[in-house]
């Protein structure tokens, strides 16, 4: 009997490449497939596309954007979701008054940068916050995540930011999750920190445990592909 198929899910501008080291291996386990946002400009749209596409039920990963996206996907469709990952996420909506007011700013930068400067420059700028300081000299891991961002064009970068600044509160998707759920956050994340992916497991009823990527930022599955890979294993198995 085939197992069930894993859907993995991208992050902002991201895509197979972020999760290129850790799917070889799963794929000795059971179907994957890496799924692409396309241009859509919100996060239920991005799920609605999968589950569009998806197996009747299948397991379920989400990596940053991607984890949003895939808790979107359970709002929807929680029947058809048998196990779910959460990797270097968030839950919560854009803040109000000025905590909001800056993230605006801040992803306004980049939107600006891309536009005057191109998208390799304004993944050279995002990247330098989304790898462990060790890692900031790893030509050639840095390279890969540029690279993968030059895929996409600047207008899919303008909608996935809109998807972004535009997201729901997840908190009463993951106070309903009843499957069994990893949640996994890189230990140098400043995006995502583990302290956020407490919050996450907190709220979930069977309250997983929290599991950090030591030396690691934002990037896990690519910047400890081995540790990554292992915790997805014990969570399938």
């Amino acid at each position: 009997m085939t197992p069930p198929t894993l859907i993995l899910v991208p992050g902002l501008m991201c895509d197979e490449t972020s999760w290129g080291p850790v799917a070889p291996i799963l794929s000795a386990h059971m179907p994957c497939r890496v799924v692409s946002h396309g241009n859509a400009d919100s996060l239920v749209a991005m799920a609605q596309h999968i589950l569009a596409t998806a197996p009747e039920q299948f397991y379920l990963a989400g990596h940053s954007m991607g984890g949003r996206v895939a808790l979107e996907v359970v709002r929807l469709a929680p029947e058809r979701v048998l196990r779910l990952a959460l990797l270097g996420t968030g839950f919560r909506p854009k803040e109000a008054g000025a905590a909001g007011e800056e993230e605006v700013k801040k992803r306004q930068a980049l939107l600006d940068i891309a536009h005057d400067h191109g998208i390799r420059q304004m993944a050279l700028t995002w990247v330098q916050n989304m790898v462990a300081p060790s890692r900031l000299n790893d030509a050639a891991l840095i390279e890969d995540i540029v690279q993968m961002f030059e895929r996409k064009s600047e207008d899919i970068f303008q909608r996935q930011i809109k998807a972004l600044l535009e997201r729901p509160d997840a908190s009463d998707v993951l106070t309903e999750v009843q499957v069994p759920t990893l949640v996994m956050a890189g230990e140098f994340d400043a995006w995502a920190s583990p302290q956020q992916h407490q919050q996450i497991a907190d709220l979930i009823p069977t309250r997983p445990t929290v599991n950090v990527v030591m030396g690691s930022g934002h990037m896990m599955m690519m910047e400890k592909p081995e540790l990554v890979t292992a915790s997805f294993l014990s969570w399938l198995s």
